[in-house]
Order: C-alpha cells, then sequence, then structure tokens
C-alpha cells in the first residue's frame, strides 16, 4: 500500500482541530444567543418604554437609524422583559416609530402587522432592576461582528437605494453612504474602506494570521491533559511534525509579504 504523503496527513488532521475549535465557537454563540433572550415578535404599541430612562435620545442617531431601517430592515432585534418593557434599544424604537409616521409604506414592508422583532428576557425590570441594567449596558455594547462580505453585501444594497460614496462634501439631500454603513455596522470608515476594497495582499495577511491563530490554537491544546480517543492521541505523536510544518508555511508567508 502506497504510503500516505505528510502532506496529506497534515491537512488532515489540521482539518480535524479546527473543526473542534469552530464546535466549540458554535456552541458558545449559541449559548450566548440564549441568555440574550427568546426571539420573537411584538406589536410595535405593546412595547412599552421604561419609566426612566439611563441615555438620553440623539435625535441625529434616530434619523440615521430611521433611514438604515428603511432600507435594510431591523438587523438586531430590540430587548424587552416578560412584561414588554423595554429594556435596550432605545433609539431603534424612536427611529420605527419615526418611520411609521414618515413612511408608513416602507414601515409595512418591513413590520408587517405592525410586527417588531424583539428578544424577551426572562424576568421583569421593575423587579429585578439591576439585571435589568446589566442587559442594557451588554446590549448597547454588543455589536454584531460583520465580515467584509456582508458589509460589501451591505453597501450594494444601500448604493442601490440611493446612496452615494462621496468624495469630499456631499452636495444638499446626498444620501452619503459611509456614515449610514457606520450606522448600521458598528465600524469606523477606515475599517469599512478596507472591508470594500479589500485586494489579495489583504487576503494573504488574513491567511498568515490564520496560520498564526492555528498554530497559538495547536500549542495550546497540546498542553491539555491526555485525550482519551485514539484519534486525538494520534494526533498528539503527530503534532510536533504538524507544529514544524506550520511554522514553515508562516515563514513563507511572511516572505511574502
Amino acid at each position: 500500500m502506497a504510503r500516505r504523503s505528510k502532506k496529506v496527513d497534515f491537512l488532515e488532521n489540521l482539518s480535524a482541530v479546527t473543526e473542534q475549535m469552530q464546535d466549540k465557537d458554535r456552541e458558545a454563540n449559541l449559548r450566548r444567543e440564549q441568555e440574550r433572550g427568546e426571539l420573537n415578535t411584538l406589536p410595535l404599541e405593546r412595547i412599552k418604554n421604561r419609566k426612566s430612562n439611563t441615555r438620553t435620545l440623539n435625535t441625529e442617531h434616530v434619523e440615521s437609524l430611521k433611514e438604515s431601517i428603511s432600507t435594510l430592515g431591523l438587523i438586531e432585534p430590540l430587548a424587552v422583559d416578560q412584561s414588554k418593557v423595554l429594556l435596550a434599544g432605545g433609539h431603534r424604537l424612536a427611529a420605527i416609530a419615526l418611520l411609521l409616521k414618515t413612511e408608513p409604506e416602507t414601515f409595512e414592508k418591513h413590520f408587517p402587522n405592525s410586527s417588531i422583532p424583539v428578544r424577551i428576557m426572562p424576568f421583569v425590570a421593575e423587579k429585578e432592576p439591576d439585571r435589568a441594567l446589566q442587559v442594557e449596558v451588554a446590549e448597547n455594547e454588543y455589536r454584531r461582528d460583520y465580515t467584509p462580505a456582508e458589509v460589501r453585501g451591505i453597501a450594494e444594497r444601500l448604493i442601490a437605494a440611493g446612496y452615494k460614496d462621496v468624495k469630499g462634501r456631499p452636495k444638499k439631500g446626498d444620501k452619503v453612504l459611509m456614515p449610514a454603513l457606520s450606522t448600521v455596522v458598528g465600524k469606523n470608515r477606515r475599517t469599512i474602506q478596507r472591508y470594500l476594497h479589500s485586494d489579495s495582499q489583504k487576503s494573504r495577511t488574513s491567511v498568515h494570521l490564520f496560520l498564526k491563530k492555528a498554530k497559538k490554537s495547536l500549542e495550546s491544546w497540546q498542553e491539555q491533559p491526555d485525550q482519551n480517543s485514539s484519534a486525538s492521541q494520534e494526533l498528539r505523536e503527530q503534532l510536533p511534525h504538524i507544529l514544524n510544518l506550520l511554522d514553515a508555511v508562516i515563514e513563507e508567508k511572511s516572505s511574502e509579504k
């Protein structure tokens, strides 16, 4: 029987370890989603504002959110408690109400029968104010980490809706792309520009960083107690060779920069 090449063994073992890491990431994401409440919808009129808000509404931000929701819909649901009292998303709620007032047909398109996406948290804010504050802080700090491809897709939808990637000062009435993208994805202009105009050099850099991260993860796995499965034991035996191969590939990628 022909002897398997070291390269084939290396790729298969690296793939197995990568799948294990991805499984752990998926489990962590699932737990985080569960902790952030049950996804559902509520009629707009049933969502209650809190008696006191910790943040003052910024009218310009509300207007910007209204424009993005008009084009893209609501990307991140509101957070409410069991009594349907708003916990986080005051600006988004105000933007949705403004959309209903100024563009009722667009509102109906995105929110049929006034159904607003929400996360219903498993407690009542009035009885657990400390927990309500924790949810507000966590939700306001939470930003979905969009991939470059997703950012480009959002940009294409905004451009199709009339937004322009303006160089310099925009004309009166222009809908400018960059501020709208920043509002939607929560990234600064420089990061968005990098996502929109990524090239092969940046792709090579991403691969280089991935390989370095994979090497670090494998070294961390190597320090864990012995695994019981035969596959884990076989991988542990071959790990020094795999790490040497990774070092060689990383060095090659470094010389390409």
